[in-house]
C-alpha cells in the first residue's frame, strides 16, 4: 500500500468515527443503544414482542408472539403459548406485521445515486475517504430501514474498503448490517470503465482485470484479503459497436468458478445477455444478477441447475426516470419493458428469486422499492416476503443464521405498520429494527 493510500484510509476512518459520534450509543455488544438504553444504559437482555401478526419466513401467522433472550429468538409462536423471562421487556406492537429482518442481496455501499454523480466520475474523481465516508452513512440508512444483511457485490474503484467497513460494524464502530462482501470484482481485460481517455493513458478500473490462468490468481488474491463471494462480469459494452457480449470463455468461467469453490467462495456474475449466462450456469455460478436479456430457454437450465436469479429490478426502473421517464404518466421505457418480460420469464420458469436491488444506484435505506416492483411485475406478496428473507438467507448460506423467525436464530427483526401482504409499500413504515437482538431502532 502506497504512503499516499495509507494517508487516505486513515482519512476515511476518521470520518467513520465523526459519523459515529453522532449515532449516541449505538453499538451491538457494548451496551449503549441510546434511546432505547435501559437504567444504566445497560441494553436489556430479554424482550417479549408482540405483534398483530407475524410473517415468520414461510407465513404470516396472526395473534403470535415472539421471545428474543441475548441476541437470539427464543421462542416463537401463539402468544398464549409463549412465556417471557423474568425482566423481560414487553414492547408493544399493536396493527404491526414482525418480520425477520430483510436481506440485500445485491448492494453497493460505496456508489450513491447516478442522478446526483455519474458512476464514471464517482470511480474517477471521487477520493476513496469521501466513498468511505458516504458508505458509512448507507450502512445507517439501510440497517434503519430493516435490512439487517447485505451482499455488497463489488466495491467499484475503491479496493478492499468494502472488507474495512465490514470490520468496523463486525466490531460496534459503525451502524450497519452485517456484510457479505466481493472486494474488487472481477472483469476481463479491456472490457470494464471508466472509459472516455486517451488510449495511451492507463486507467485505474472499477473492477480488477484478468484473464485465462491468472484467473486464478485473482481469485485466490481476493478470497485471501477478505471477498466471502466472488463477483464476476460475465458480460458487458465489450463489442465492437458497444454491444453487450460474454466477455470470458466457457473454460475461463469454468476456472473462476472451480478455483473460488475450491477454497468455499460461491460466485455471483453479472449477465443480462443469454451467452454469458448459460456459460455462467454451466461453470456452476450460484446467482446470475440482473438477467434482464433471459430468455425461457436460459431460466429453465437456472431452474435445472439450481442457479438464483437477482433481478435488480429497482436499478432500471431508477436509471429510466433520471433519463426523464414519469412513471404512470409516460410510457414505460424499452429497458423497463424487457425487464417485466424477462422476471415473468424467470417467475414462470419455476427459478429462485433472490430479492436484491442494485442500490446505489438509487438511494441508500430505499431497498424496499425492489419488492414493491416484485410484487408490480406479477410475484406474489407472500413469495416477495420469502424472497428478501428465508430464500436470500439459503441462497446466502446463512439459513442456520437468520432469515426466519424461529427459535434459535439470530434475533434480527423488523417491524412495520400494516400488513405487507397487502400493501407491500407498508415496509416504509418502520416501528422497530432489531439487529442480534439489540433495539437498534424504535
Amino acid at each position: 500500500m502506497s504512503s499516499r493510500t495509507v494517508v487516505t484510509v486513515v482519512s476515511a476512518i476518521a470520518c467513520a468515527l465523526v459519523v459515529h459520534s453522532n449515532v449516541a450509543g449505538w453499538s451491538q455488544g457494548r451496551g449503549g443503544r441510546g434511546a432505547e438504553a435501559g437504567q444504566g444504559g445497560q441494553t436489556a437482555t430479554a424482550y417479549l414482542l408482540k405483534p398483530a401478526r407475524v410473517f415468520d419466513g414461510e407465513a404470516m401467522r396472526e395473534g403470535w408472539a415472539v421471545v428474543v433472550r441475548g441476541q437470539r429468538i427464543q421462542a416463537a409462536g401463539p402468544a398464549a403459548s409463549v412465556t417471557a423471562p423474568a425482566g423481560a421487556e414487553t414492547i408493544d406492537l399493536p396493527g404491526a406485521t414482525l418480520m425477520p429482518g430483510l436481506i440485500e442481496a445485491h448492494s453497493h455501499v460505496l456508489l450513491h445515486p447516478y442522478n446526483e454523480t455519474p458512476w464514471n466520475d464517482q470511480v474517477a474523481h471521487e477520493l476513496l475517504g469521501v466513498r468511505i465516508a458516504r458508505a458509512t452513512n448507507h450502512l445507517r440508512a439501510t440497517l434503519e430501514a430493516g435490512f439487517t444483511t447485505i451482499r455488497d457485490l463489488g466495491t467499484e474503484g475503491a479496493g478492499y474498503a468494502d472488507v474495512g467497513l465490514k470490520q468496523a460494524v463486525n466490531q460496534g464502530i459503525i451502524p450497519g448490517p452485517r456484510m457479505l462482501v466481493t472486494t474488487l470484482a472481477i472483469v476481463a481485460t479491456g472490457t470494464y470503465a471508466p472509459k472516455g481517455y486517451p488510449a495511451e493513458w492507463n486507467v485505474p478500473q472499477g473492477a480488477e482485470e484478468a484473464n485465462g490462468n491468472d484467473l486464478i490468481r485473482v481469485v485466490r488474491d481476493q478470497a485471501g484479503k477478505g471477498a466471502d463471494w466472488i463477483k464476476v462480469y460475465g458480460d458487458y459494452r465489450a463489442g465492437p459497436n458497444g454491444q453487450t457480449m460474454a466477455t470470458f470463455s466457457q473454460e475461463e468461467m469454468n476456472l473462476i468458478v472451480s478455483t473460488a469453490k475450491s477454497i468455499g467462495r460461491p460466485v455471483a456474475v453479472h449477465s443480462s445477455t443469454p451467452e454469458g449466462m448459460r456459460r455462467a450456469i454451466l461453470a456452476g455460478a450460484e446467482t446470475i444478477e440482473h438477467g434482464d436479456g433471459g430468455t425461457p430457454e436460459v431460466f429453465q437450465l437456472m431452474k435445472e441447475k439450481g442457479v438464483a436469479l437477482c433481478p435488480t429490478l429497482a436499478a432500471g426502473h431508477a436509471t429510466s426516470q433520471y433519463s426523464g421517464w414519469r412513471p404512470g404518466t409516460d410510457p414505460e421505457p424499452q429497458g423497463v419493458q424487457r425487464k417485466r418480460q424477462s422476471f415473468k420469464a424467470a417467475l414462470d420458469a419455476g427459478v429462485t428469486i433472490a430479492s436484491g436491488s442494485d442500490v446505489g444506484v438509487f438511494t441508500h435505506g430505499e431497498e424496499s422499492r425492489e419488492l414493491e416492483l416484485m410484487v408490480a411485475y406479477g410475484m406474489a406478496p407472500i413469495e416477495v416476503l420469502k424472497s428478501a428473507t428465508s430464500v436470500d438467507a439459503r441462497v446466502l448460506h446463512m439459513e442456520n443464521q437468520i432469515g426466519k423467525v424461529t427459535q434459535g436464530l439470530q434475533a434480527d427483526l423488523l417491524a412495520v405498520d400494516g400488513d405487507p401482504t397487502k400493501d407491500m409499500s407498508v415496509l416504509k413504515k418502520v416501528k422497530l429494527v432489531m439487529k442480534a437482538g439489540t433495539v437498534v431502532k424504535r
